[in-house]
């Protein structure tokens, strides 16, 4: 085999307290798609900030092109070729797609001014590549989060790399936007570029690798061909044990109706009714842009209700904003962790106690700090949340673990309604059955569960009844064991129009 375009060999970074690459090795060949797999906490986007000069390295080496490198910080592996998409959106949403794309390198003029019609045609031209129908003269803030990972790919393109790390790019895309992104990877490969693909998705793994390196806890655990393995294998390599059924749904005998929504209208939502009962769990799906997101926001009180009812056990609530929604026992955790989920400043602790203070207030309003601390630490070590201390700031999680935080913050609440939206977006496949396992204990105990979900195996795999948007509509309803793809995907593109109720 020729020489690596890149090579990271013996790569060691150690934090107070934890070291968190131990001895790694990563190869990216030219004309290749390495796969970059682990749980959440393996060490992935450590190695990657350590490769682009974010982190120095304590040890190892790092060659690029032939010869020994470091670069002291993004803008000199940029500069080197090496571009790195991340899974946190890193763009300005009241600048236009153009602009985002070409922040900092602005295309001037001899006479100093922007070139804007040279911008706007090459953004065009990205865009097109990728399948995107904006204009480049869109303001990127009026773009779902699914088109904004769109734009940062476009991004990263505009920098011609030999080396380009993807991390997580399909977690907030519909099929035909990943579709649309495969297409350019294999175009990519074909001309000699080296394609470093960081997912939790599997599948996508044995779609479009050629090989795949696998860390556990900051290890190299091996590189293998992927066509030398199987997702079982791959998944005992991840978490260093069989997983032997991938969702765990329990059978609850459900209960009486929780929530009910009739002819709700809000932004994007167009004449809703839904019901949920407690012990069940309703899977809501459907394309990016059917409305699902803007449903759940308007029952949690995040976006206005223009009409229609929302009632809780059979009472009408005026949910206004979510304080109201909290009061009346609904919780809605985002598919946007960074923006709406988490303060990424505070600590974990902090974060997960942010929205039920009131729980551990004693009768003079003071906070009893030792049952906060029990309560997040029981959270911590149910979700296996990979964190030093619960004092830890939650933006130095990995965005797994920051997950987790989110959802426990949720659940600290303790609500008689759930609403969880993307739950398991760049959540690996152990950590994902945790959450299923923590869902299905909650399910048992009564409570009234709405996942929403882009991945139809999890929704098939976990919901007792599904729904599925499409427009703002509700245009078909299964039981679980009547639904099957091709039913969801034919609702969700408008081709079934009846509803089958369960």
């Amino acid at each position: 085999m020729s020489e690596p375009l890149l090579r990271l060999d013996g790569i060691e970074k150690s934090f107070p307290g934890v070291k968190a690459l131990d001895g790694v090795t990563l190869n990216v060949h030219a004309g290749k798609v390495m796969a970059l797999v682990g749980e959440n906490g393996a060490g992935k986007s450590t190695l990657m900030k350590v490769l682009t000069g974010i982190y120095k390295r304590d040890a190892g080496a790092l060659t690029y092109l032939g010869g020994k490198v470091e670069f002291k910080g993004p803008a000199e592996s940029q500069k080197a070729g090496i571009s790195i998409i991340h899974q946190e959106l890193n763009l300005l949403p009241e600048l236009s797609i153009a602009e985002n794309i070409f922040l900092g390198r602005e295309k001037i003029g001899p006479l100093g001014n922007i070139r804007w019609k040279d911008m706007y045609a090459e953004a065009g031209e990205l865009l097109d590549k990728l399948g995107v129908k904006h204009s480049p003269r869109t303001r990127l803030g009026t773009l779902g989060i699914g088109e904004q990972q769109m734009v940062e790919i476009a991004k990263a393109l505009s920098f011609e790399s030999r080396v380009i790390i993807m991390d997580e790019p399909t977690d907030a895309l519909t099929a035909t936007e990943t579709k649309a992104l495969f297409n350019v990877i294999n175009e990519l490969r074909d001309t000699g570029h080296g394609i470093v693909y960081i997912s939790h998705r599997l599948k996508e793994i044995f779609e479009i690798c050629d090989d795949v390196t696998v860390l556990r806890d900051g290890k190299f655990i091996g590189e293998k061909a992927v066509a030398d393995m199987d997702e079982d294998r791959l998944i005992e390599m991840m978490v260093g044990r069989r997983l032997e059924e991938q969702f765990p749904r329990v059978d609850v005998e459900p209960g009486k109706i929780s929530l009910e929504i009739k002819d709700l209208h809000a932004p994007r939502v167009d004449g809703v009714s839904l019901s949920v009962h407690e012990g069940e769990i309703l899977g809501v799906s459907g394309l990016m842009g059917s409305g699902r997101t803007e449903l759940m926001k308007a029952v949690y009180g995040a976006l206005p209700v223009e009409s229609g009812t929302i009632s809780i056990f059979g009472e009408t609530k005026r949910i206004r904003s979510p304080k109201d929604a909290l009061n009346a026992g609904i919780v809605y955790i985002s598919e946007d962790r960074k923006a709406d989920g988490l303060v990424l400043g505070l600590s974990v602790k902090q974060n997960m106690t942010l929205s039920a203070l009131q729980a551990f207030c004693a009768k003079l309003g003071h906070v009893v700090r030792t049952q906060e601390r029990r309560a997040v630490d029981g959270f911590i070590d149910a979700f296996n949340i990979k964190t030093p201390t619960r004092n830890q700031t939650v933006g130095n999680l990995s965005g797994g673990n920051q997950q987790k935080v989110s959802i426990a913050k949720g659940l600290m609440n303790r609500p008689k309604v759930l609403i969880l939206d993307e739950p398991t977006r760049g959540v690996d496949v152990g950590a994902k059955k945790e959450i299923y396992q923590l869902i299905n204990e909650f399910k048992e105990k009564g409570m009234s569960i709405i996942l929403v979900s882009s991945e139809m195996p999890e929704i098939l795999g976990m919901s007792d009844r599904i729904a599925v948007m499409h427009e703002g509509r509700i245009c078909g309803e299964f039981p679980a064991e009547e639904a099957d793809q091709e039913k969801l995907m034919a609702c969700s593109v408008g081709k079934v129009r009846e509803e089958t109720t369960a």
